[in-house]
């Protein structure tokens, strides 16, 4: 498999837990867990654009 397709695999992983972690601390009202999940989140969504750019230059 090829690296900007894991890497798409990976950031959407990621995106997804992040969400679930995101609407934990809300529904908890747990601040660092909803913060952790928003970062998490964020992170995901980076990793999937450097997978896109991967595949643009053929990685």
């Amino acid at each position: 498999m090829k690296s900007s397709t894991k890497d798409k695999m990976k950031g959407s992983f990621h995106e997804a837990k992040g969400k679930v972690r995101e609407m934990a601390g809300d529904i908890t009202d747990n601040p660092k867990l909803e913060v952790e999940g928003k970062v998490e989140k964020i992170a995901g969504k980076a990793r999937k654009k450097i997978g896109q750019v991967k595949k643009v230059f053929g990685h």
